[in-house]
């Protein structure tokens, strides 16, 4: 099936994906300057993140109020939270960053939020119903 009813876990680990990237996203693009220099992280990493989170979080809020809903919307989501997580792992061990110890906190605690997000999400998606032809 293309569509599906969202078990209330998908729904509400998708409101609370989206609602915690509006305010990471909001976080990082107003205070890129002061963040950077905290955090040791480039400012254009922080703001370009920031810009990216904001239309995602949007998105993630929109998609969980759709009944029914697009089974790939979902998968698609599930995708960028795995990307994020595996980016996020890979600024740390690469050497292209040089972040301080908050900096390294920053970037792990936000890439374990994003797995605990994509996990809820994967639950919530194996406990919804697909949605009937012309229901």
């Amino acid at each position: 099936m293309n569509t599906l009813h969202p078990s209330l876990l998908l729904r509400r680990a998708l409101l609370a994906d989206g609602l915690v990237g509006v305010s990471t996203g909001a976080l990082l693009v107003l205070a890129s300057d002061w963040l950077s220099g905290l955090l040791a992280l480039p400012r254009e990493l922080l703001l370009g993140a920031g810009l990216t989170l904001l239309p995602l979080a949007a998105f993630l809020i929109w998609l969980s109020r759709r009944e029914p809903m697009p089974r790939v919307a979902v998968w698609a989501v599930l995708a960028i939270n795995a990307l994020w997580v595996i980016d996020s792992a890979l600024l740390l061990v690469s050497g292209w960053l040089t972040p301080n110890l908050l900096g390294y906190s920053f970037i792990i605690s936000q890439a374990v939020t994003v797995a605990l997000f994509f996990e809820l999400e994967l639950i919530g998606l194996k406990r919804s119903q697909p949605a009937l032809l012309g229901a």
